[in-house]
């Protein structure tokens, strides 16, 4: 049985390869050290933050609301920066809670995260990065989805955080971390948003006919997003149960899988502040706050958002028509 054993395979029989010469690093079930005690510490003081974040974002909107009231006109800079989600970045004891998260999470994953199989990290990476051909080898499909749906969600937060969640304060521009968070994750983004002080910049009207807001802002992305989101995620929900032991099993033993599901995890955590940020930008707060509590979702919730909000051209023609 060993002899047929694939890298990733933990003697499951549905996912043994077919070629019996491919013997890869053997990844042993039996030598995984679960790390969950830190998650669960990670999960309550990332919840402790946005919280935080949340309550400083309605506290601020009341003030900014005020301000509004006694404007004689509405213009687009209004419109993009009058509402909304804007104290999270402001408060200095948010922003220290939140740098402690990130520091504690880099230490986590450079001293104390699993690291039982290194060589079966580095060909299940190449083997999800297309990098390996066919050798007769099925990923587990539960992995085949998480890693497929990191790949989406820099998207999601590009559309939830440009331009609504752009910093006014200090000349932080948002692309760069963005662009990181395609390879890093959340990992890349928490720096953003301890630096993070709204309301965001003036967004001109052509802007929103250029790249990347004709992106961000269609609702075909939107669309092909959700629904190729709702297809990794029904393809692990069909998974067996073997397959879901499997992946407990790296996730107690891979250093890849184990940081990759901590990542999914904050990108989850964090996403309904975005969106409700978002919202309250957009001024749908009265229509769309259902979507709120379903953004708590993983993927699926903040996803959804963004293909039904409205789009920031009809605000702009909304309020001037008031």
């Amino acid at each position: 049985m060993f002899a047929q054993t694939t890298p990733i395979s933990c003697n499951f029989p549905s996912l043994q390869s077919p070629n019996p010469k491919l013997k890869p690093p053997y990844l042993n079930p039996s030598n995984f050290t679960p790390s969950l005690q830190f998650n669960n510490a990670t999960s309550q003081l990332t919840k402790r933050v946005c919280f935080q974040i949340c309550w400083n974002s309605l506290d601020t909107k009341k003030s900014q609301d005020s301000n509004l009231e006694q404007e004689s006109s509405i213009d687009i800079d209004r419109e993009m920066g009058g509402g909304g989600g804007g104290g999270g970045g402001g408060g200095g004891t948010t922003s220290f809670l939140i740098f402690l998260l990130w520091g504690g999470l880099l230490y986590y994953v450079f001293n104390l995260a699993p690291n039982q199989t290194p060589s079966t990290d580095m060909y299940l990476l190449k083997k999800l990065c297309y990098l390996i051909g066919d050798d007769g080898f099925q990923p587990n499909p539960v992995i085949v989805s998480l890693w497929n749906i990191m790949g989406l969600w820099p998207i999601v937060y590009s559309m939830l955080l440009i331009p609504s969640g752009r910093s006014s304060k200090g000349n932080v521009p948002v692309f760069p971390f963005l662009l990181l968070s395609f390879f890093l994750g959340a990992y890349a983004l928490i720096p953003y948003f301890v630096l993070w002080r709204p309301p965001p910049p003036v967004t001109e009207e052509s802007e929103l006919k250029k790249w990347p807001l004709n992106f961000l802002e269609s609702k075909l992305t939107a669309g092909v997003i959700f629904a190729v989101g709702l297809g990794l995620v029904v393809n692990a929900g069909l998974a067996t149960g073997d397959n879901w032991k499997e992946y407990l099993q790296y996730f107690g033993g891979s250093r890849l899988i184990h940081v990759t599901s901590i990542d999914f995890t904050l990108l989850s955590t964090f996403a309904p502040f975005w969106v409700y940020n978002d919202m309250t930008i957009r001024k749908w707060t009265d229509k769309g706050f259902w979507l709120v509590p379903f953004s708590v979702v993983p993927f699926l919730g903040p996803a959804l958002y963004v293909l039904l909000r409205p789009s920031l051209s009809s605000v702009v023609v909304a309020s001037k028509q008031e």
